[in-house]
């Protein structure tokens, strides 16, 4: 198995990290490591993010992995593989950037919903499945998936929080990824900010202690 995979399957929190300003991202990846969170997501819509991404990888190698989110065509996905991002988020199943994910050895991610989706997105060569938005059908909802198609990693995105992220886990999912629930970008970042994300990271943290 890929290390970068191995290591998201068993640090199993993805802590997504959009709007936020650039300048803050760094104390905000120090938030998450001081919580015990391994793995950081940054999506394509941060201004500079390809700097970003290689500002992180430089400060956090061996500490952090860094990838990118909400990648919608290769031509993205290129940029942020030759930036050091280790693996590629994706809000939807798009074939083409799947496969330039995966031509660099790097982690594929996609969005998916439906059966057909998530099926599609595996024999096209994705590594874990994003089942985005994981809320709206909820903990269930990965069992149910899981019965047609058990050989299949699935990880909930999008409404997770610490109210229900045991249940995703206790019904199959092999990772979650942590927006809004974790990292509230839209407040002003400061130390007491800071201080929030590490005790919430923290919290999660120790919710899924025993997976």
């Amino acid at each position: 198995m890929n290390e970068t995979l191995q290591k998201i399957m068993d640090n199993k929190l993805v802590a997504v990290v959009r709007g936020a300003d650039p300048d803050n991202i760094l104390s905000i990846g120090d938030a998450l490591v001081n919580g015990g969170i391994r793995i950081m997501e940054i999506t394509m819509d941060t201004p500079n993010v390809d700097t970003v991404i290689r500002r992180l990888h430089e400060k956090f190698n061996g500490q952090m992995i860094v990838g990118a989110g909400t990648v919608l065509d290769p031509e993205s996905a290129k940029t942020a593989i030759m930036a050091g991002a280790q693996f590629i988020f994706s809000p939807t199943v798009n074939t083409e950037t799947i496969k330039m994910t995966k031509r660099y050895g790097v982690v594929s991610i996609p969005g998916a919903m439906t059966p057909t989706e998530i099926l599609t997105a595996y024999e096209h060569g994705a590594d874990l499945i994003k089942v985005f938005p994981a809320g709206v059908m909820g903990p269930s909802y990965i069992k149910d998936i899981h019965g047609p198609l058990p050989y299949i990693p699935l990880m909930p995105t999008g409404g997770v929080d610490l109210s229900n992220i045991k249940q995703y886990f206790d019904n199959g999912a092999v990772a979650a990824g942590l927006g809004g629930s974790l990292i509230n970008t839209k407040q002003p970042l400061d130390k007491a900010a800071l201080e929030n994300i590490t005790e919430t990271a923290k919290q999660f943290v120790d919710t899924i202690k025993d997976v």
